[in-house]
């Protein structure tokens, strides 16, 4: 079935993306750098590489309109909730948006969230009959949407800390205090996991594990080489920070 082959086959994707972004950092934001092609603005970037994401997953969910039930439109709520802001709002309170992205970058996270989207949007499509009421009481879900939402707060707390640092005026990065940034330098790449951890309790599926298991695949790889920017960077980085697992990592 062209379903099963592409979950397993993505997950081995993931496993080699995940290792490859040890050695090759994607060039956008702080890491920005010539070579990876023709270039757009990152806030138009933003925005058409995270729609990707619930337009794939809303086009696999409603293709078989007798498929769904409340509980999984509950889930493709939440799905669209979280992209509704990375899509939307992120890109609106982006400092220095027209700064440039590389279209090729663009194009390889529109894959990301294109099969990602599809494989959850065609789980939930066809697991449908699966998620009774007696699921919104089940430990499993009670426990994912728990982590579904801390998540989601850390990410946008952290994000609203990173975006106030800088301004128009002043658009030097600076060290990020507050929150979990006291514990690790990239806290909102740690609620964005949690968050999509939460997803995959919450669902108790293999979509839901792979989507869990890619967001790590390229945050972690991304978060280690923030932290050692900010060591290179600022002499008095503080030294007891972790790269985005508190007191781990």
């Amino acid at each position: 079935m062209f379903y099963d082959w592409l979950q397993y086959g993505w997950v081995a994707v993931g496993v080699l993306t995940f290792i490859g972004l040890f050695f090759i950092t994607a060039p956008y934001g702080r890491h920005t750098r010539g070579g990876w092609g023709p270039l757009l603005e990152a806030r138009l970037g933003w925005v058409i590489m995270e729609a990707a994401s619930p337009l794939f997953l809303c086009l696999a969910y409603f293709a078989r309109p007798g498929a769904f039930n409340p509980v999984t439109l509950l889930f493709v709520l939440l799905w669209v909730g979280h992209y509704v802001n990375r899509a939307l709002l992120y890109p609106l309170r982006m400092r220095n948006a027209n700064r440039p992205m590389p279209l090729s970058i663009v194009a390889m996270a529109c894959l990301f969230n294109l099969v990602n989207g599809y494989l959850n949007g065609r789980y939930l499509n066809l697991a449908g009959d699966r998620y009774t009421g007696a699921w919104l009481t089940d430990p499993r879900f009670l426990a994912g949407i728990a982590l579904f939402f801390a998540g989601l707060f850390i990410n946008l707390r952290s994000d609203g800390i990173l975006r106030r640092l800088r301004s128009d005026l002043d658009p030097a990065y600076k060290i990020p205090r507050g929150g979990l940034f006291e514990l690790v330098s990239c806290a909102n790449y740690f609620g964005e996991i949690v968050e999509w951890i939460g997803w995959a309790v919450m669902t108790w599926s293999l979509a839901g594990l792979t989507f869990a298991l890619w967001t790590a695949a390229n945050l972690v790889p991304r978060a280690r080489a923030h932290h050692q920017w900010y060591r290179r960077t600022f002499p008095d980085y503080p030294e007891r920070r972790k790269a985005i697992i508190p007191y781990l990592v």
